[in-house]
């Protein structure tokens, strides 16, 4: 079940190339993008964007760190830096029609590229280091589906 108010975002670099979506529906059609998505009910959303990624993509990725976080009055998105793990980067053919594997630099200064992921990459370009990383602490009586402390 799909939560509008509670969203994410993700940032993947494969072999020094940021992974990017060409978006198929809504304002961002056909504009290119971080894959991202909602997060669904009693789902972290560390969880979410793993589970975005690989639907969107193909590509296995861990989350490392939360990057920033987007607020509006009526939603919120964390945005996460992944880590590569595995997979061919392959359109999901639904929800983007295209996969591309770009510099940064050169996804910064797309035309189609949208607003927000512009902003995310250029935080990412300059912030990477300071990002707040995932912690492998788990609060007592907890497990890793229901908690997660990055900082």
């Amino acid at each position: 079940m799909g939560n509008g108010y509670f969203t994410v975002c993700g940032i993947v670099e494969i072999e020094g190339r940021i992974l990017l979506v060409r978006h198929t529906y809504g304002t961002a059609k056909d504009r290119i993008l971080v894959p991202g998505g909602y997060v669904e009910e009693n789902e972290l959303p560390n969880a979410a964007i793993e589970r975005e990624i690989l639907e969107e993509t193909g590509v296995v990725a861990k989350v490392e760190s939360l990057l920033s976080i987007q607020f509006k009055t009526n939603q919120w998105c964390p945005v996460f830096v992944c880590e590569y793990v595995s997979g061919t980067p392959k359109s999901d053919n639904y929800e983007n029609s295209e996969i591309l594997l770009l510099d940064i630099d050169e996804a910064i200064h797309r035309e189609d590229i949208t607003n927000m992921s512009r902003e995310l990459l250029k935080l990412y370009k300059a912030h990477k280091a300071n990002a707040l990383p995932k912690s492998e602490y788990l609060a007592r009586n907890t497990t890793e589906q229901t908690y997660a402390l990055f900082g």
